[in-house]
């Protein structure tokens, strides 16, 4: 099991490595127009908190509290938020490394991770979308996404 959520915590961080990467500077202060909508910062900022504040619960055996390694705004610098996503990749791969298979509380919050992470990937596409950013060739494939659409 933690080799598998190792593998597609990996593939989650590429694609956001790949998100970053793309995603023009000036759009992480972005939102959607004429949407409710928090910004894409914002969305990245809550991203990198989760892969902080999860394994701090597991570790604890309850909720530590949401901290983020990057402002709440994501930053204005891409290349800050790029940096903490590689940073809390590797943490959160020696985290899920060492979770003992008869934790089921560990395991629980490393699934709750991934699907937190997963959440976040399907609302950034509607900002992919509606700020018309090229989309990721990582994003396309994973999301079977339409260039036409």
């Amino acid at each position: 099991m933690n080799q598998l959520l190792r593998r597609r915590l990996e593939r989650s961080n590429t694609l956001y490595l790949d998100f970053v990467d793309t995603l023009p500077p000036q759009h992480l202060g972005s939102r959607l127009r004429d949407l409710p909508s928090d910004t894409v910062g914002h969305q990245l900022w809550c991203v990198l908190g989760a892969r902080e504040s999860f394994p701090a619960a597991a570790r604890a055996g309850q909720w530590q509290g949401f901290s983020s390694p990057v402002a709440r705004d994501g930053g204005s610098d891409a290349a800050t938020v790029r940096g903490a996503f590689l940073q809390t990749a590797a943490d959160v791969d020696e985290w899920v490394a060492g979770i003992d298979p008869s934790d089921e509380d560990s395991l629980r919050y490393a699934l709750a991770l991934l699907e937190h992470e997963t959440q976040h990937q399907g609302q950034l596409i509607r900002y992919l979308y509606g700020l018309g950013i090229d989309r990721p060739h990582s994003w396309q494939q994973q999301y079977a996404l339409d260039e036409d659409f």
